[in-house]
């Protein structure tokens, strides 16, 4: 992967994180009831299901590399009208409004990790999301796999910092949300519309 190339998969994959979602919002909920240091668990098994998420997506698009380069084309395109499509539904939603308990429960480590695993393999806008996201990313000149492994690992260091970030200012976070929510989703949706023009035309 070129750097230029890692580079705006590394932006990207920023303003996925930061954007408004179940496993962001799973974090900031955890992150107000049973603190960062727990949290971490749920937010582990959120990213072990967008990497396995991740791995279904890219080698499915392998098989229809080896099928047609034309057809990569396709579905580049294709990805770049969904994104559009994502960014403008993120930027006609409503603000957050969480509202969050104060009263720690006794729940497992293991039970948050399985949170929030499901939260993001049960979610099947997210196999779409990747299904659309990947393809920009993805050349023809190296590894598939060595491909992968970049981009998996990539997006994993962010999403486990940005999600860590979010538990740790949680009640900071969730009053400021209901404040500027609607604006906030604005940027986020125009970031993904951008993102959908500009990637397929970058190919």
């Amino acid at each position: 992967m070129e750097i230029n190339t890692w580079l705006l998969f590394v932006v990207a994959s920023i303003g996925l994180s930061i954007s408004p979602g179940p496993n962001g919002l799973l974090a900031l909920a955890h992150g107000a009831t049973h603190g960062p240091r727990k949290t971490i668990n749920t937010i582990l098994g959120g990213t072990v299901g967008f990497t396995s998420i991740m791995a279904l997506s890219m080698f499915g698009i392998g098989a229809v590399l080896q099928t047609s380069i034309g057809l990569l084309i396709v579905l580049k395109l294709l990805g770049g009208v969904y994104l559009i499509f994502l960014g403008i539904q993120l930027w006609l939603s409503p603000p957050i409004n969480l509202k969050l308990s104060k009263n720690s429960a006794l729940v497992s480590k293991s039970s948050m990790f399985k949170q929030g695993f499901l939260s993001s393999v049960t979610n099947p806008k997210v196999l779409l999301f990747f299904a659309a996201f990947l393809p920009q990313f993805i050349t023809t000149k190296s590894s598939l796999v060595l491909q992968f492994i970049i981009m998996a690992l990539t997006f994993a260091v962010i999403e486990i910092i940005t999600e860590y970030l979010i538990a740790s200012m949680a009640n900071r976070l969730r009053p400021w949300l209901s404040k500027v929510g609607k604006r906030f989703n604005q940027v986020c949706g125009g970031a993904f519309i951008g993102i959908g023009v500009a990637l397929p035309l970058n190919s």
